[in-house]
């Protein structure tokens, strides 16, 4: 192959990564505007139903600004398409739930976008400066020459007492020009927005490790004690075998120094408060600049929290799977062996025994729901004994009050009644004359029970459809418990004129069983 023909195929294979697959289509411009305003510059994790609201809501309103090549679907539909793509992925977070995050290919893209929306940096003495000291200390760190290393350490030394010497004895203090510091906030800016799609890259690393030796696991074409231990070989190596681990193990090691933190948090916040940051930067920039410290600690407990789930996840595979297949293959093999022993004690050397190749279906009508559950004849808590100090005191009279008719006392006030001098001519007339605590509403109750045991009400009961002897209603007024009044109209009652021979009374019916009792 030639040169040229070469060079075009790692060009086609560039664009057909789905970086450039992003970038190359008509609706990239409102792909990536969604992604921007949705992840911002963190890829945060976004709950996939929010996400299907965000992403109509979103298009809905670049529709009403006019813009044509806006992707048709709803949200739930262009959040697919995109996981096929392979610029969202659907994982679970801590809690279980199903969340969206952008991939490190998405990552890039707007990387690459955020890059071109800035003021691009032209050749300068910034830039040439720049380029010389990041030379010169890759090769201060990485000359294998002992001598040539000592001789370069000794130079930066001597250049940098020479500028504090300088300073000390009170020489011009040159100040930076506003486009230096406008090339190194922008430089600066373009190293941190790289960092997220970095991290991401680590975390989808780790989850194609995590796939192949799941792969292996079910493959099942080479004995599990052996892919076990190369799963435990490569977790031992898990973070210097490939590149991203490596790069990953070496931010993370200097990360963990909290001095190299608070240093880094202090660099930024004296950039941050320099007199022509104001006139450089926008509050978005700025707010990325500060926001350094949290973006690189997300990533990193993001990339160790899926290197842990893939250490449980791997775990629970191995633990659950092989030990129960394996017990259960065991107890299986038993049982063979067990029948073919009692077969072979009663027959011949030479019989058959025809075995189908697969068990018989049981039919079975009716399987139990539910078994026998010893937690339910358990016997409830003894109730504890009651705080009689903090129990609310109840009067005798009180729970009276509250209680039913008081047949004991209404039937003296009935015998009371009929032998004085000036009897009441009917049974409303004695209830206005009974004390206030037995002129309840309930007490009327008792009064025509009482009555109908002595027969009267059956004396003065008219016939379907006529009017009572005894003349209408009469009003009962009645005197609650708490003092308040009500009046009941009941049928009037004429009492039996006690002056009557006793042979014309009306026959007493028989008491009732509970007044038996009283």
């Amino acid at each position: 192959m030639s040169d040229i023909a070469g060079e075009l195929a790692r060009v086609k294979g560039a664009f057909a990564q789905p970086t450039l697959t992003l970038l190359h289509q008509r609706q990239a411009p409102v792909v990536i505007t969604v992604f921007r305003a949705a992840f911002g510059r963190n890829n945060r994790p976004i709950p996939t139903a929010r996400l299907h609201t965000q992403v109509e809501e979103h298009l809905a309103e670049i529709r009403q600004s006019g813009e044509l090549e806006v992707p048709s679907g709803s949200g739930r539909d262009l959040c697919q398409r995109w996981m096929r793509g392979q610029w969202l992925v659907r994982a679970l977070d801590e809690t279980g739930d199903e969340v969206y995050s952008l991939t490190s290919h998405a990552q890039q893209a707007l990387e690459l976008v955020t890059g071109m929306t800035r003021d691009r940096a032209t050749l300068s003495e910034h830039r040439i400066a720049t380029i010389l000291g990041t030379v010169r200390r890759f090769n201060s760190e990485a000359n294998p020459d002992r001598t040539a290393r000592v001789t370069l350490l000794n130079e930066e030394i001597a250049r940098l007492q020479t500028e504090r010497d300088r300073l000390v004895d009170g020489a011009e203090l040159v100040s930076a020009t506003e486009d230096f510091m406008h090339e190194g906030f922008t430089e600066l800016l373009s190293l941190i927005s790289a960092l997220p799609s970095d991290f991401a890259r680590v975390e989808e690393r780790f989850g194609q490790i995590r796939s192949e030796i799941l792969a292996a696991f079910r493959a099942e074409d080479r004995p599990a004690g052996e892919v076990i231990d190369e799963y435990l070989a490569r977790a031992d190596t898990l973070m210097t075998a490939t590149h991203e681990g490596r790069a990953f193990e070496g931010a993370f090691a200097l990360l963990r120094d909290d001095a190299l933190v608070t240093q880094l948090r202090d660099d930024l916040g004296a950039l941050l408060d320099h007199p022509l940051s104001d006139r450089i930067l926008a509050d978005a920039e700025r707010a990325e600049l500060r926001g350094t410290v949290k973006l690189v600690r997300d990533g990193l407990d993001r990339v160790l929290a899926q290197r842990s789930r893939v250490t449980a996840t791997l775990k629970e595979y191995i633990v659950s799977h092989d030990v129960a297949r394996d017990r259960e293959l065991e107890q299986t093999l038993r049982q063979v062996e067990s029948e073919l022993m009692t077969w072979m004690a009663t027959t011949g050397p030479r019989a058959t025994h025809a075995v189908p190749l697969l068990p018989a279906r049981v039919s079975v009508d009716h399987l139990r729901e539910r078994f026998y559950d010893p937690a339910d004849d358990v016997l409830p808590e003894p109730i504890g004994a009651a705080d009689q100090d903090g129990a609310p005191r109840t009067a005798l009279a009180d729970l009276r009050a509250q209680g039913g008719p008081q047949f004991t006392t209404l039937r003296r006030r009935i015998d009371d009644a009929l032998a004085s001098a000036s009897p009441a001519d009917s049974l409303g007339a004695l209830f206005e004359r009974l004390e206030p605590t037995l002129r309840r509403p309930v007490e009327i109750f008792g009064l025509l029970h009482l009555a109908a045991d002595r027969g009267w009400l059956a004396a003065d009961d008219p016939p379907a459809g006529a009017e009572s002897a005894s003349g209408g209603l009469e009003t009962y007024g009645t005197i609650r418990p708490d003092g308040s009044r009500r009046d009941l109209a009941v049928p009037r009652l004429a009492l039996p004129d006690p002056d009557l021979a006793p042979d014309r009374q009306p026959a007493p019916a028989e008491t009732a069983p509970e007044e038996k009792t009283q």
